[in-house]
């Protein structure tokens, strides 16, 4: 999940995300779904802002793609807050990722 500044043009958080993406992918990352919540009032101040604008995105990728990705939102002057988290494969399938594979027993 990632917060954008609120007052930012859509088209730039929309940039801004596919640069993501672009970033995870380059290093092998398989693009999930992408849920743009819009913007939203915080329950309390951020950064001395009380808005942001919320995406969410999921991606299949190794832990060194998502320690890039987290770095280079960690230093983005356009993003607020975000967070990187490690879905379990089993979960991933459920939420509309790609389908997790057979186990042994079941092919």
């Amino acid at each position: 999940m990632v917060i954008f500044d609120a007052d930012l043009e859509e088209e730039t958080i929309r940039s801004s995300v596919e640069s993501s993406i672009k970033l995870i992918e380059s290093q092998g990352a398989v693009r999930g779904p992408l849920d743009v919540w819009g913007k939203r009032r915080f329950a309390y101040e951020i950064k001395h802002r009380w808005e942001g604008f919320y995406v969410v995105f999921q991606a299949k990728a190794e832990p060194a793609a998502m320690d890039e990705l987290n770095r280079t939102l960690s230093l983005s002057d356009q993003v607020i807050r975000h967070k990187v988290l490690r879905i379990p494969e089993a979960v991933y399938g459920r939420l509309g990722g790609a389908a997790p594979a057979p186990a042994a027993d079941e092919a």
